[in-house]
């Protein structure tokens, strides 16, 4: 049972899920007061001064646990007070909270400007955009790694910045998202490989593996469940999801992307570390807007699912509740 539903009904749960995908339509792009107490900037913030390079790891899990414990706090006690002045202001803050913990109009939005970008030849343009969501350097590499590093980052980040957030919501309500990406965001202010952050970041790293570990697997199912409505191959995706999705190092990170590599027909490389569907044609524009359509039909098809887990759950908490009544064991 998810458990933080005997705090809810399904309408509540469903309404701040909905409302929070209304205000990341809305306004997915923060600045201003609102940046500077968004969980994702303060928890950066505080982590980066906290945990300073070429510390111990001591220091790197004293560190995780002070920013994420006075987040989860600070946000749980704001929490109390907006229940305390009504259901009403509780539903919104809730959905504030829970859209804080994912992104998904600003990603595509993103990948959407890499893909005309592209289209139009623009390679400078391209890489600007693309640098936006990927670590990489793509000052040398051309329009192929380009969208390759598009595809990939658009797979990636359906896992940490919208899917695994969502299926902590689930189970843990507002702060269980907020958890998530707290984790989420600790790896990506610590979690290096650069001798600097090895030590440091050991934990922050960790812990994203562990945390995002099912999602990621989740992720590469519905991308391959996506094929079916485009048209493409899902035993082909499937075959590929199979063969490739250990070639990354994180062991994350080759489920979506293998995943998504399948169902487009396309190789995804990172110069130096891995290449996944080998066999598979240069990835271009093209490419990227198929992959936007599996995104979105990937949110679809994830709301859908969660709407019918959390109805499944509510209606099994109330027959539990009405059999305890009925033969009094409650």
């Amino acid at each position: 049972m998810f458990f933080w539903l005997s705090f809810l009904d399904l309408g509540e749960a469903v309404a701040i899920l909905l409302l929070a995908h209304l205000m990341d339509s809305l306004y997915p792009y923060h600045s201003g007061v609102l940046l500077l107490t968004h969980p994702v900037h303060t928890s950066y913030t505080a982590a980066v001064k906290l945990g300073k390079p070429y510390s111990s790891r001591a220091r790197g899990v004293v560190t995780w646990f002070i920013v994420v414990i006075s987040h989860l706090v600070i946000y749980w006690l704001l929490l109390r007070v907006a229940l305390a002045v009504s259901r009403v202001f509780y539903i919104l803050l809730s959905a504030y909270v829970l859209k804080t913990s994912f992104s998904i109009r600003l990603l595509l939005d993103i990948v959407r400007s890499s893909c005309k970008s592209l289209e139009s030849g623009d390679l400078d343009s391209a890489r600007y955009w693309t640098k936006q969501i990927v670590r990489r350097d793509l000052d040398s590499l051309g329009e192929s790694h380009i969208a390759s590093a598009s595809i990939e980052s658009l797979a990636e980040s359906l896992v940490d910045g919208y899917i695994s957030p969502l299926f902590y919501y689930a189970f843990f309500g507002p702060l269980g998202a907020l958890f998530q990406r707290l984790v989420n965001t600790l790896d990506s202010a610590l979690g290096y490989k650069e001798s600097g952050f090895k030590d440091v970041g050991w934990f922050s790293a960790r812990l994203d593996t562990v945390v995002n570990f099912i999602p990621a697997r989740v992720t590469a199912l519905i991308i391959v469940l996506t094929s079916t409505f485009l048209g493409r191959d899902p035993a082909r995706a499937l075959a590929i999801l199979a063969r490739d999705r250990r070639r990354t190092e994180s062991v994350n990170a080759g489920y979506p992307l293998s995943a998504i590599a399948g169902v487009l027909g396309v190789w995804l490389e990172k110069v130096g570390h891995y290449t996944i569907n080998s066999e598979g044609r240069a990835p271009g524009w093209r490419d990227i807007e198929a992959s936007l359509k599996v995104a979105k039909l990937s949110v679809v098809t994830w709301l859908a699912i969660l709407i019918t887990l959390l109805a499944i759950s509510s209606f099994s908490a109330v027959n539990s509740k009405a059999l305890c009544e009925l033969t009094s064991l409650c």
